[in-house]
């Protein structure tokens, strides 16, 4: 009987321990704590804007600074409430921040959505627990030719290091962050210049009570030289990395 009951024990010890590993790996937060969005709130970045030049042969970083600015409430054609939001950019800190584009952002409870240039983004889903992973590009028409946005089907975002403390390169301490990788992939040898490649690569990063802090994302396809031209570089890339907020 004594042998039984320690059996027992060590199967329940056992089951304890996976249970609360599993739960360790959850965020103890719900996704509007990474999207807090309200009228009159802000997050200011420093933006690197790299841009291929010289008809491809040659790549360049432009510097500028972006304020996403909650502006507006607004309902979807689904009559769903959710938020215009108005980006600011300009040089540097000595001139004015002028506006250059709007989105649209919706928080449906177990889902963060966010709409730019009509392209509708799956940006956080739950559970929020490192390694689930979605599609999070599904409502886009990643097939049609005319849109050339054939390098996003199938990306599957999926969490990493959830609840973890970071510093920005700004300087910037966060806590209780998450991170979204949504896409790694490098198609055929970069450093041949003979061959087709291509890079594509995106992640961002969210904090608890701030939202998005940094994103980093890459499309890049390289086409080799036929008789009579240079091989030549297609795409583009930007950094966003969090410098102030409200």
């Amino acid at each position: 009987m004594k042998k039984t009951c320690i059996n027992i024990f060590i199967i329940l010890l056992v089951v304890f321990s996976a249970c609360k590993k599993q739960t360790a790996n959850y965020s103890t937060f719900p996704i509007s704590a990474y999207s807090p969005l309200q009228v009159g709130k802000y997050i200011s970045y420093n933006l690197d804007s790299l841009i291929f030049i010289n008809f491809g042969t040659k790549d360049t970083t432009i510097h500028y600074q972006v304020k996403y600015s909650v502006d507006a409430t607004i309902t979807d054609n689904l009559g769903r409430p959710g938020f215009r939001i108005q980006r600011y950019i300009r040089t540097d800190s000595t001139v004015a921040w002028t506006p250059d584009n709007t989105f649209m952002a919706f928080n449906t409870g177990n889902t963060f959505e966010f709409i730019e240039n009509n392209l509708r983004f799956l940006k956080l889903v739950e559970p929020i627990k490192n390694g689930y992973s979605w599609s999070g590009n599904s409502y886009i028409d990643t097939y049609s030719n005319n849109a050339g946005l054939q390098y996003m089907d199938g990306w599957n975002y999926t969490y990493a290091n959830v609840n973890a403390n970071d510093t920005l390169t700004t300087g910037i301490l966060l806590d209780s962050t998450l991170t979204v990788n949504q896409c790694n992939l490098v198609l055929n040898d970069t450093s041949n210049l003979q061959i087709y490649s291509e890079v594509d690569y995106s992640v961002e990063q969210y904090t608890k009570g701030i939202g998005m802090v940094y994103k980093k994302f890459l499309h890049r396809e390289y086409q080799p030289p036929t008789p009579g031209t240079n091989g030549y570089a297609l795409g583009y890339g930007i950094t966003l990395t969090m410098f102030d907020h409200n």
